[in-house]
């Protein structure tokens, strides 16, 4: 099968290259960059050796024309939000596009503009696009041509959360506090990210409505549980990969400890890529480099705590892109992706 990266010289599109390198089913693939066409790749990232070269015949990087011209089965955009729909045109209606950005992870196009501020730039295809949270959309995932790779913070805050909102629903607001490795802001130079500003610092950034994610996390709530209502704040912390997130929220009721892993394992017991465990909460180091959500819970009287870790750029990107793929083309779910975290 033939595979077609666009925007591959960022962080999600490097992963990419490397996860779809080692999958089965992937025969060919198509590593688009604007700025360094007839490029070869290992000039720009060395770190891949000689893993493509039974699946990239020159080792160089290609043209958007190019890569139309060829007509790959599957195309994963790993491009900025709101450029993305725009670059994808050539491809809408004659191949399954995985988009990584925002342009179609929210369908209500009021909902996108108070998120980014302007308009979504290709409603016409909002109705169409699956929101790829694999373990919850799998159904939808299966017959998607235009599937929304949500981002790294829904993913890490929803899994847990939605079983659990099934049942409990919220006694005032639902309170996320998030904390992401510096690659969730992407491969740019930004004098915020460089190592002597991160290293030895944490800190939060766009707490509330102001981070635009927030809204995307919200509407996923409100459809198990509509009174939902989320408190926000992501953090930068050291670390060049991860993601570990804490909710909390309270409930009329008491609530167990058993309870709510009886919702947890009802939910997931059947998902690889979902690890419960009732007696340690989850650490990035666990998960790192491979596509798991880890999760863990606590309870004290009717309040209710969720916690998870996932790699920000497998789960939280290019490893949930993966699986959709694998998902709606019938493929083992987990091929190409890894269960175990790194040593």
């Amino acid at each position: 099968m033939k595979a077609a990266i666009l925007g591959t010289t960022g962080y999600t599109g490097m992963l990419l290259l490397r996860l779809l390198a080692g999958h089965p089913e992937i025969t060919s693939i198509l590593p688009v960059s604007s700025s360094k066409p007839g490029e070869p790749l290992v000039d720009s990232d060395p770190g891949l050796g000689k893993a493509l070269k039974a699946k990239i015949s020159d080792g160089k990087y290609v043209s958007l024309d190019t890569a139309v011209a060829a007509k790959p089965d599957v195309v994963f955009a790993a491009l900025p939000h709101l450029a993305s729909a725009d670059i994808c045109k050539p491809f809408f209606g004659n191949t399954v596009v995985i988009d990584l950005s925002a342009d179609f992870r929210i369908k209500d196009p009021a909902l996108f503009e108070a998120a980014y501020d302007v308009a979504p730039p290709r409603p016409d295809l909002l109705e169409q696009a699956v929101f790829g949270l694999c373990e919850v959309y799998r159904k939808e995932v299966k017959t998607a041509d235009l599937i929304a790779n949500p981002g790294c913070y829904p993913t890490a805050t929803l899994l847990p959360l939605l079983p659990v909102l099934k049942e409990f629903k919220p006694e005032g607001k639902i309170v996320v506090n998030a904390m992401s490795g510096i690659s969730g802001a992407g491969r740019k130079a930004n004098m915020n990210l460089i190592f002597s500003q991160r290293t030895e610092n944490c800190g939060a950034y766009n707490p509330g409505r102001i981070h635009r994610h927030t809204l995307e996390i919200e509407k996923e709530a409100k459809l198990v549980s509509p009174a939902s209502k989320l408190l926000f704040t992501p953090h930068l912390v050291p670390l060049k990969r991860g993601m570990a997130v804490t909710t909390a929220f309270d409930t009329r009721d008491e609530v167990s400890k058993a309870h709510i892993e009886e919702l947890l394992i009802d939910a997931y017991k059947d998902e690889p890529f979902i690890c419960l465990n009732s007696k340690r909460l989850p650490e990035t180091a666990d998960v790192r480099g491979s596509n798991r959500c880890d999760i863990g819970w606590h309870t004290e009287g009717n309040t209710i705590y969720l916690f998870s870790a996932i790699d920000n750029l497998v789960k939280g990107a290019s490893g949930q892109a993966v699986q959709n793929m694998n998902i709606r083309f019938g493929f083992d779910e987990t091929a190409g992706l890894s269960l175990a975290g790194q040593v």
